[in-house]
């Protein structure tokens, strides 16, 4: 199989769960379609715990001490929320959204909100960060095969909750994935499993304000502090260093 195989079928099962969520979305009523975002979110909580639990990574906590992992991540993602900001990436991805759907006739900010919260969900979860480099790295796309059924089914909820604009965030997901593949392909080995580790307990920090978002509990800017994700393997080698 070539490199970039599982995020071929991850799009796929994106356009195909999106189209079936519109499909029956028309036949939803507004309280269904509630209590099927309100389930994702929860969903999404108890996936950002099982990816935050990698805190405690032996190899982490060996590379860099026990007290640091924690302090790690928290540093990771202020820095990250500072310079994402300072870069308006939530209103860049927005503002894309807002084109997108112009330009695809949409006609209200359900779709703009659906691309915006399902490429975070597709994109922020520990298995795009993982499954894509271990496909780059020639370690095999079963994480991604994975990935793509459940991505699948999010996307049937998603856009019978939000409509066209979920499809839309199959581009992020190529985006996302195609480039993590491709850093695989060049980085080798160069990434250590301390490091896996830190970047995988940020992403878990990351998609409870996902879930928070899905909740209508607060409008966290998810997608500012993606940054964190580039600071947190590199301040975990850093302290690795000085330890």
């Amino acid at each position: 199989m070539f490199p970039g195989l599982g995020t071929l079928v991850n799009i796929a099962t994106v356009l195909l769960g999106s189209g079936l969520g519109v499909l029956a979305g028309h036949r939803m009523p507004e309280r269904t379609r509630r209590v099927v975002t309100d389930g994702l979110g929860l969903v999404t909580l108890l996936i950002a715990g099982s990816a935050m639990v990698a805190v405690a990574d032996p190899a982490l906590e060996a590379a860099v001490g026990t007290a640091a992992p924690m302090l790690i991540v928290l540093f990771s993602v202020l820095l990250g929320g500072i310079a994402g900001s300072l870069l308006r990436l939530e209103e860049r991805l927005e503002g894309l959204g807002d084109r997108l759907r112009r330009r695809l006739g949409g006609s209200d900010d359900r779709f703009t909100e659906g691309f915006v919260v399902a490429s975070l969900v597709f994109c922020v979860g520990p298995l795009t960060v993982l499954g894509s480099l271990y496909d780059g790295l020639g370690l095999g796309a079963d994480a991604l095969y994975l990935k793509a059924v459940l991505d699948g089914f999010a996307a049937i909820a998603f856009a019978a909750a939000f409509g066209w604009g979920v499809a839309v965030s199959a581009l992020s997901v190529g985006t996302v994935q195609g480039s993590l593949t491709l850093l695989g392909l060049v980085i080798g080995n160069v990434l250590s499993e301390a490091a896996i580790a830190a970047l995988t307990a940020t992403g878990g920090v990351l998609l409870v304000g996902v879930a928070l978002r899905l909740l209508d509990i607060r409008r966290i800017s998810v997608v500012d502090l993606l940054p964190a994700f580039v600071l947190a393997p590199i301040v975990s080698e850093f302290v690795a260093w000085l330890h």
